[in-house]
């Protein structure tokens, strides 16, 4: 039997602030973060997003002083969002060669060589005029039509430059259309990071508001996935393994703590987490009303989704949690 109190007294290990830092169980760096980056077509100059204090739209022009800044804070890759000047119902602006996304990634690629990861994202919500993440057949989204679109997406960035890309439509099969469609055209080296379990949430409504990507009706129920239903959580995770993916997300993070860590401790892969806007917008309404200490919490929380198991996380704080880890 062990020994208790008061032979053992754990409080000998807090004592100080070094003796804290050697025990130290989970540890937290730059690398560890994901920086969301959102370009806007046609803009002239930045636009703050209302509902996510500090987050910006960002025209062209101000993506490589952008990056920059993120790499110099020792943030290994970025994800970029594009927003169009048009909408279709085909989502055209999500595919075509000189699509904002795409003119994007080559920018940081020219500029930037391999000294950061470039991952984008494979949806269509920004690009329809519906707002959904698939093509629509009357009022449904149309799961295989859809697939061809995705596809199209992730081969265009990738003939743009990208290193990973990263699906977040939840259609069904998007993995394996898209590594198909990679592997053909000789990108067998891009990546993909996929939206694995993307839960039907409001946490993603400021989301919507920097993005232009609300539905124009109804909503998103029947794609992605019930935040009561971690069994079928983790079969999507395990299909998406099953296609061919190379790191699998959980989204949002900080209510799924619980999903990172059965996905870390049943699947042999890399797992990320995306703390999504909502999450990211709490904290920042609650510190300007002076009710938090934004820093304190913003740190509690990305430690607890590294705790959970994330390999690494997407967040809007990953500017000012480098910045912070780097004193």
């Amino acid at each position: 039997m062990s020994a208790s109190f008061p032979t053992k007294r754990l409080r000998r290990l807090r004592k100080s602030e070094k003796m804290r830092n050697l025990v130290q169980e989970v540890l937290f760096s730059p690398n560890d973060l994901i920086c969301p980056v959102f370009v806007q077509e046609d803009l002239k100059e930045k636009s703050f997003v209302k509902s996510m204090p500090d987050i910006v739209r960002l025209p062209l022009s101000d993506v490589t002083k952008e990056v920059q800044e993120i790499r110099d804070l020792k943030i290994p890759a970025i994800m970029l969002f594009g927003i169009p000047a048009h909408k279709d119902d085909s989502g055209t602006g999500a595919f075509i060669d000189d699509g904002i996304v795409q003119k994007a990634i080559t920018q940081v690629r020219e500029n930037f060589g391999e000294d950061i990861v470039i991952m984008a994202d494979v949806c269509l919500c920004q690009y329809t005029s519906s707002g959904h993440c698939g093509i629509l057949k009357g009022n449904k989204i149309d799961n295989d039509a859809s697939l061809k679109t995705l596809a199209s997406i992730a081969l265009s960035q990738a003939k743009a430059g990208v290193d990973i890309v990263s699906p977040s439509a939840m259609m069904d099969g998007q993995v394996k259309a898209i590594r198909q469609i990679l592997d053909e055209n000789g990108f067998t080296d891009v990546g993909i990071m996929s939206h694995s379990a993307k839960h039907r949430s409001s946490f993603y409504n400021p989301f919507r508001d920097a993005a232009d990507c609300a539905p124009q009706f109804g909503d998103r129920k029947t794609y992605q996935v019930p935040f009561t239903n971690p069994r079928e959580a983790m079969r999507e995770i395990e299909l998406d393994i099953a296609e061919g993916v190379d790191i699998v997300m959980v989204k949002p993070a900080l209510s799924y703590l619980d999903l990172i860590a059965e996905t870390k401790r049943t699947h042999n892969i890399p797992v990320a987490a995306y703390s999504v806007s909502g999450e990211y917008a709490l904290v920042k309404g609650a510190a300007q009303l002076g009710w938090i200490n934004e820093a304190d919490i913003m740190s509690e929380i990305l430690y607890s989704i590294k705790r959970a198991g994330a390999d690494m996380i997407v967040t809007y704080f990953a500017k000012k949690m480098a910045a912070l880890l780097n004193k």
